[in-house]
This record gives C-alpha cells, sequence and structure tokens, in this order.
C-alpha cells in the first residue's frame, strides 16, 4: 500500500500514519526502532530497498530524508508505504525542497517513535563529524559507508578522529567473514603465535585498513599492508607462524582457499555481502562495537605505513600468489569430487597423473554399464521364451481337461440313453402280456 502526500506537513504525515495505523491494526506496530536515512534523490531509490530488505530481521520505522533541489520554494512531499510495499516495515518517504533541506532534524523529529533507538545510515557523503551533526546528536547508533567517498581512505582517517561512541561504517560490516575465517584457522594446532602478518588488498580498500588494524590490535605483533589495484577489495591475507604461514587467499567473488602446514587446501565460501546485508549485520547490536572502536582508533595506527606493492610482496614471499591459490584450490576441488565419486582412485600429488587415473576409471564404469546392458539384453529372450512355453503348457493342459470333461459328458449321456431305452421295452412288454 502507497500513500501519497504532496505538498504536505509532518502534522499531516502524522495523523495519516494513526488513521492506517487504525484501519490496518497491528501490522503498523511492534516496531524494535527508527531507521532515518539521510540521501540525495540520485540514490534514493537503491537506499529505499537496501533499508527494507536489511530491517526485515528487526521490522523498523524507516524514515527517508531526501534532499531535494535546494532552489525554488521550500516544499516537503511524502510518500508512506505499508504492507508488501514496505515489508516488514513501514516506510516514510520526504522529499525536501527549498531550504528545508538544511533542516532534517526538525522534519524527522515529529516522526520518530517514541521510547525506541534511532539509528541513522548516510548511504553516501555523509558530515564529517556525523557525532556532532544535528541528525547525529538525536541517535544512538550511527553508520557511514566511507568506501562511497571519492577519497575513501581521507574520509576513514577523518572518521577515526571525530570518534564518538555509537559510530560505525559498512566496510567493518563487510569483513565480518574474514575475521570469522581467520580466527577458525588460528583456532586449530599447533597453537602458535603469529609473528608477521601481511594484508593485501586495494589501495581504496577501507576494508583492508581495518582487517589490518583489527589484527594489529588482536594479534599484538607486526602488521603490513600490501596494495593491489583499484578495485579488487581484500585479496589475501598471510599469517606468519614458527610452523609455517596460514594463507587466506579470495580466488573468486564467491571463494578463497585456505592453507596452513599439515593439513590440504581448503576451498571455503566467502562472499561479498550486500549492502543490505552489510546494513543487516550492523543493526544487530545497538549498543558500541569495541571491536570496531579499538581497530579504527588504535589498529590503523599500528599498521606499517611503509609503501608495498601487491607484487613486490609476492615476489619477497610475504604474501601468497593468487594464481598458485587458485591453482591450489582447482586442485582441491578435483580431489573432493575423485573421492566422492563412485569410483575410488589412489590420489597422487602429480595432478596429471590424478587426471588420467580418474579418466581411466570413469572409461571401466562406462564399459561396466555397457556389458551389464547387453547382458541384460540377452537374458530377455530366454525369459520372454520361457514364459512363452510355460503359457503353452498351461493352454495345451487346459485343453486337455476340457476334452476330458466333454468326454465324460458325453460316456454320461450315454448311459441315460441306454437306461431309458430299457425301461421303455419293459413297459412295453408288461402291456402286450
Amino acid at each position: 500500500m502507497i500513500v501519497d502526500l504532496p505538498n504536505t506537513s509532518t502534522r499531516e504525515v502524522a495523523k495519516r500514519l494513526v488513521t492506517l495505523r487504525h484501519d490496518m491494526g497491528a501490522v503498523a506496530l511492534g516496531r524494535v526502532m527508527t531507521l532515518v536515512v539521510d540521501v540525495e534523490e540520485t540514490g534514493a531509490d537503491e537506499a529505499i530497498e537496501a533499508a527494507t530488505e536489511s530491517t526485515r530481521q528487526s521490522p523498523s520505522r524507516i524514515i527517508v530524508l531526501v534532499h531535494g533541489t535546494r532552489r525554488g520554494v521550500n516544499r516537503l512531499d511524502a510518500q508512506i508505504r505499508l504492507g508488501g510495499d514496505a515489508g516488514a516495515s513501514e516506510i516514510v518517504v520526504l522529499r525536501m525542497h527549498g531550504k528545508l533541506t538544511d533542516h532534517g532534524r526538525a522534519v524527522v523529529t515529529p516522526l520518530v517513535l517514541a521510547d525506541s533507538p534511532i539509528v541513522v545510515w548516510w548511504p553516501g557523503a555523509a558530515p564529517k563529524d556525523v557525532g556532532e551533526s544535528p541528525l547525529g546528536e538525536l541517535s544512538q547508533r550511527r553508520i557511514t559507508d566511507v568506501q562511497t567517498a571519492r577519497n575513501p581512505r581521507a574520509a576513514l582517517n577523518r572518521m577515526a578522529k571525530a570518534y564518538v561512541p555509537g559510530d560505525t561504517d559498512l566496510s567493518w560490516a563487510r569483513i565480518t567473514r574474514w575475521r570469522a575465517l581467520l580466527a577458525a584457522a588460528l583456532d586449530q594446532a599447533p597453537y602458535e603465535s603469529v609473528t608477521d602478518v601481511t594484508v593485501s588488498g586495494a589501495s581504496d580498500s577501507v576494508s583492508s585498513d581495518l582487517l589490518a588494524g583489527w589484527l594489529a590490535v588482536r594479534l599484538r605483533c607486526p602488521v603490513k599492508r600490501a596494495r593491489t589495484a583499484a578495485g579488487s577489495d581484500i585479496v589475501s591475507v598471510r599469517l606468519e607462524r614458527e610452523s609455517g604461514p596460514i594463507d587466506v587467499v579470495r580466488t573468486s567473488p564467491t571463494l578463497a582457499t585456505m592453507s596452513q602446514p599439515g593439513q590440504p587446501v581448503r576451498r571455503v565460501s566467502l562472499l561479498q555481502p550486500t549492502t543490505s546485508q552489510a546494513m543487516a549485520e550492523e543493526l544487530r547490536r545497538l549498543d558500541r562495537d569495541d571491536s570496531y572502536e579499538e581497530a579504527l582508533i588504535k589498529g590503523l595506527k599500528l599498521v606499517s605505513t611503509t609503501t608495498l606493492s601487491g607484487s613486490d610482496a609476492v615476489r619477497t614471499d610475504e604474501a601468497p600468489d593468487v594464481e598458485e591459490a587458485r591453482r591450489a584450490g582447482e586442485s582441491a576441488r578435483r580431489a573432493g569430487a575423485q573421492l566422492t565419486g563412485s569410483a575410488m582412485v589412489e590420489a597422487k600429488p602429480d595432478d596429471a597423473a590424478s587426471e588420467e587415473q580418474v579418466k581411466e576409471a570413469a572409461a571401466r564404469k562406462l564399459d561396466a554399464k555397457k556389458a551389464e546392458r547387453s547382458e541384460d539384453r540377452l537374458r530377455a529372450p530366454r525369459t520372454t521364451a520361457k514364459k512363452s512355453g510355460a503359457k503353452a503348457a498351461a493352454k495345451q493342459s487346459t485343453g486337455k481337461k476340457a476334452a476330458a470333461k466333454r468326454s465324460a459328458a458325453k460316456k454320461s449321456a450315454s448311459k441315460r440313453s441306454a437306461a431309458k431305452k430299457s425301461a421303455t421295452q419293459k413297459t412295453a412288454k408288461k402291456a402286450s402280456s
């Protein structure tokens, strides 16, 4: 359900919400928070869609402040979305024009839910100091996305200087799976200390910077940042230990390989979360995020500032080679498919030999199936002949029984006829005498 309110006021919007609450009942109630989205007109549709998807697990009142043109007459156009058009939430879209675009807090305040947390999200450009901004002061949780800034690293450094408890960024939510994977790798024997870390990622990837800062705080060891081509995001992480390195390398947008001494190479799922998934991750908690605070304020300062390119890191064996990791992952995939197949083949270190053996096993299995089908074809006529003979014998037996019955019936009829004739003759003699 979509209700348009052109050239309106927040009072009229609040009244219409109350009316809809009475008309639709509990569907307009049960909200756990107010999510305020502050966005420009160009990115409004994508932001509304992401906010709708992210709040399915935590139904909210979503208030979208859309900054229209700052020229012309002051005007407020509103749109209310409920039911299927709003997912599990209720959405109020407020398009501000003229000088009203500079007074977002005054517009949104009458519409926030009473006695519930307020979260503000800036999908695009955010204020330099989000905690001191008008909307930031109104909220308990403030979510930004510095990856969308023109200079993401500079924006991240500004956030570190102006950090206020409750601030967070979607770049931090995007490395949740990386952090879980690295923690799981270190939770296995041998339980050795990490002596050195190299994080390889794009030069404009703030997620790589945050991951390096988090590792620097948690592992308390030197952490280097190798920079790869822009747009490649996080490429690999190497954790050096006495027994050998632990390497996690992204080989595709959805997969990565993990290798460590004494264990086979494993392929693991490492999906890049969408904006709505990252938002849902951040909305799970409404208190301060201590891990993010440590990585942002303390960790970034601990990461080595030495400029190191990704190719130089690979050449000096400080970072894993992506192509080698991709080949190792493909070998692991073939080995896994080979073990789960019906034909058991003894694997060898030589990939070419293993592939030949797999082909031979597949050929033997195909020949066995062909032979089995041929035997079935040869067996089929014999079975048919046996069945035909059995049917003929049964038919012949039935014919003999029928002939015997007919013969017995004829004999019985002859006996009755002879007895009747004899009785007639005896009667005739008595009558003549």
